[in-house]
């Protein structure tokens, strides 16, 4: 997809649907959530500690996806700050270009000890844009 350098595809499971048919919205949350997992294991090395916690999400739905769909979950990040990383979000449903759901996300870095806010370590900023930079 244009604009996205990295991506985690997933099928929709039979506990993610609601009475309706179509996955419950808070699924996206999830999906997303193991998506980054996804990023940033790629970017870092088994034995480098990086702690992040969701601070805003946004998510705009687009159509609905169903039991058994197999989702792509594109991931970009748009901008890093001092403390925080905002990351864009695109689901779609396989072989399809128009978007299941839209999201942006803010991340706040933590220290993974004392769990309170600290700086974007140099190697992640480093990693994250070689990463992103790489790709244009």
């Amino acid at each position: 997809m244009v604009d996205y350098r990295f991506s985690h595809r997933l099928k929709v499971r039979y506990s993610e649907i609601d009475g309706q048919k179509i996955v419950f919205n808070s699924h996206y949350l999830t999906y997303i959530d193991v998506a980054v997992t996804e990023y940033f294991q790629q970017l870092l090395h088994h034995d480098e500690q990086f702690d992040f916690v969701l601070a805003k999400s946004t998510l705009e739905y687009k159509r609905s996806a169903f039991l058994n769909d197999w989702l792509t979950v594109w991931c970009r990040m748009d901008r890093v700050g001092h403390k925080s990383m905002t990351m864009n979000f695109m689901i779609t449903r396989e072989d399809e270009a128009e978007p299941v759901l839209l999201a942006e996300i803010i991340y706040v870095t933590i220290d993974h000890v004392s769990m309170k806010p600290c700086p974007v370590p140099d190697f992640i900023r480093e990693r994250i844009e070689q990463f992103e930079l790489e790709y244009k």
